[in-house]
Parts: C-alpha cells; sequence; structure tokens
C-alpha cells in the first residue's frame, strides 16, 4: 500500500498504523531503529514537511515491509529526480524494515509500486544499507531475478561495537597501550576537579531534564555556533524530546552522562533496537576539552554496552575514518548505497530508463577521470 504524503491521521488511525508497525518492527529481518515506530513517528511529526511517502508490503493482509521515501529533485550533483529512501538529517541508517522470512516478497512488492506509482521518477536510491544485511541480499536477489538494471554507487566503513568481550577484556586487547595510560591519566586528573560520576538514565521524571542538559550542552559547542546543534531549531528539539520520549517508554533508549559535581559534562544518545543499538548523538562541555570529555564518555559507554546482557551489538553511525570512535572500537560495518532501475508504461518508462542511464553513464565517466588524475 503506497500511503501519498504523510497525512494528518485521526487518533485511532494512528493508534492502528503504529501498532502493525510496531509488530513488523518486532519481527524485522534487519534491526533499525531510526525506522522503528517511536523514531518514525517522531521524524514525521516534527521534520517531515509533507513530502514523505510510506511504501507499505503486504502478504496477506499481514505488513511485511516499510519503506519511507521521498522524491529527491537532484542525485548528487546531477539534475536528476529520483526517488530514495528518507534519511533526514538526524538519521544514520537506511535499511527498509522487512520481515523475517519474507524479504523477498517485500521487495517484489516495494518495487511493484514504486514502476506503478505515476509520482515516481528517475529510479530508487537506496541509502545508509548495511552491505551485509537482509535488504542488501534481498536487493539483489530481485533485481537478479527480474532482470532488473541496479548498481551499487558507494560504499564506506565505520565503527561497530561487537564482541563476546567484556569491557576491560575489549579495553585491554583493541586500546594501544599507550592510549589507555593517557586516558587513565586524564581521568584522575579529571577526578582533582571534584567529583566525578558516571550515570545510566533509568528513572522517568528524570527524562525531561536530561534532554533539556543534552541540548543545552550541545548548543554550548562547535555546533551551536555553527547552527546545527538540535537545540538551535525548534524542530529539532522537538524532535529529540518526542523520540527520546516515546523510546523510553518502549525500554529502547539508552542515555549516558558524565558528571563533575552533579553538572554534565558530556551526555551520549543511543536507541535500542531488538538485539542491537545505535549511536546517536554526543554531547560535551568544550571548556573542558583537554581531559577529552567525549573519550571518556564512550569508555563508560563501553562499560555499559558490554555489560548489558541485552546489546549483542552497537552501530557507532560514525563517518568514515572518524579518529575518536575508530580507536575505541575495532570492528566495522560497510555502508552502501544502490540505484535501482525502475519501470513503468509510457512515458514514465523512457523518463526513468533515460534517468538511470544517464547517472550510471556520470558515474563512470567521473571514475574514468579521477583514474586519469
Amino acid at each position: 500500500m503506497d500511503m501519498a504524503a504523510h497525512p494528518a491521521r485521526p487518533d485511532g488511525q494512528a493508534s492502528a498504523q503504529r501498532a502493525r508497525w510496531s509488530l513488523l518492527a518486532q519481527a524485522a529481518a534487519e534491526h533499525n531503529a531510526f525506522y522503528a515506530p517511536d523514531m518514525l513517528d517522531a521524524a514525521l511529526d516534527h521534520l517531515d514537511e509533507g513530502s514523505v511517502r510510506l511504501i507499505e508490503a503486504e502478504a496477506d493482509g499481514v505488513l511485511i515491509g516499510l519503506l519511507p521515501v521521498i522524491v529527491a529533485p537532484r542525485h548528487g550533483r546531477l539534475p536528476i529526480g529520483c526517488v530514495t529512501n528518507w534519511m533526514h538529517d538526524h538519521c544514520f541508517f537506511g535499511a527498509p524494515l522487512i520481515r523475517r522470512g519474507a524479504e523477498l516478497a517485500a521487495y517484489r512488492s516495494f518495487l511493484a509500486q514504486l514502476d506503478a506509482a505515476p509520482w515516481a521518477t528517475g529510479f530508487l536510491h537506496l541509502q545508509g544499507i548495511d552491505a551485509a544485511g537482509a535488504n542488501a541480499a534481498a536487493i539483489e536477489a530481485v533485481c537478479v531475478e527480474q532482470r532488473r538494471g541496479w548498481r551499487e554507487v558507494h560504499r564506506y566503513d565505520r565503527a561497530m561495537l561487537r564482541s563476546d568481550l567484556d569491557a576491560e577484556r575489549y579495553w585491554e586487547t583493541h586500546v594501544r597501550a599507550k592510549k589507555r595510560k593517557e586516558l587513565r591519566r586524564l581521568q584522575k586528573r579529571l577526578a582533582d576537579l571534584g567529583a566525578v560520576e558516571q550515570r545510566l538514565l533509568s528513572d522517568a521524571s528524570e527524562l525531561e531534564a536530561w534532554c533539556t542538559a543534552f541540548l543545552t550542552l550541545e548548543a554550548s559547542g562547535w555546533k551551536g555556533r555553527e547552527g546545527t546543534a538540535l537545540g538551535c531549531h525548534p524542530q529539532d528539539s522537538a524532535f529529540f524530546r518526542a523520540a527520546c520520549a516515546a523510546a523510553f517508554d518502549a525500554g529502547r533508549l539508552h542515555m549516558l552522562r558524565l558528571d563533575l559535581d552533579g553538572r554534565a559534562i558530556a551526555m551520549l544518545v543511543n536507541f535500542r533496537h531488538g538485539p542491537g543499538a545505535f549511536s546517536f548523538k554526543i554531547a560535551i562541555d568544550e571548556a573542558l576539552g583537554r581531559f577529552s570529555p567525549g573519550v571518556l564518555i564512550e569508555i563508560a559507554n563501553l562499560h555499559a554496552v558490554q555489560g548489558d546482557p541485552q546489546i549483542a551489538w552497537m552501530d557507532s553511525c560514525a563517518a568514515a575514518d572518524h579518529p575518536m570512535i575508530d580507536s575505541l572500537w575495532a570492528e566495522r560495518r560497510t555502508i552502501v548505497q544502490y540505484r535501482i532501475a525502475l519501470r513503468g508504461a509510457g512515458a514514465a518508462r523512457w523518463q526513468r530508463g533515460a534517468a538511470f542511464a544517464i547517472a550510471n553513464a556520470a558515474e563512470a565517466a567521473a571514475r574514468h577521470l579521477k583514474g586519469q588524475g
């Protein structure tokens, strides 16, 4: 079922839809906290400007797939419109929710609906996909089955935490001895300034204050100066508060803070989904930068994650070659983008085929020029 751009929903309809999404999220072949109902609802309510379409795949009346998409006016540097999975500024993983065991059926439905949609222009561009995940496997299988054109157009590795070692063993195994010594020295120097305490949010009555503290702390640093902090824009801060509240109610919020004399000097927010978790945002007091509070709270996070039997892995959601987290976490997750041809009838078929061919040709030319350089 293709829903037209996200509409205002009566309370009863919204509740029923959320229940369907929740059942799908629980049975997902690939977990994605950013498309789980609490975060997706918060994003649609506060970040969607009416352009997001929700592509739902069904089988025998059961929801087997959910793909939020937008029509983008450009594809990278090319002035070619295309359909792309919706990844707003605070979404760091783009894998659609697909029911375990129904992966191929879900993608057959997604593509059939897009082929038939009069609004779908160009091709399907899927970003933020795990190269080793269920979505990647289903995309390849269905495209081969349907003899549908598709290409991987970009990939990079980012840090991931996935280990059976406890925190101390992991720390000793994967972090250089010289770095461990320096960080212990910083911990001792920080303790000389006052009482240092690490806390994990567990009391609902503290949630609002913690969210306020995070927004204030993030806005006090370079993100605030550049206008990219969550607190710089009302819709972003509203999304953050709503997502945290909904995730806390669902038992999926993992929020840490490092305090000095009762004042937060570093905070970190993670969102859980299934057996995994996604590192969302970090904020630090830059006035205490000489003590590396961001690294110190990541050490606290390592202990919290490795000490929690319900968290099997955590995706850093960091950029490629991130100097801080790459030095602490040894595992990697390969993130890819795909360009998938769309079909149709008449002028739509011609336009989509031409857009796919032009994008592929432009990419090949760019690679050739880069190789010559």
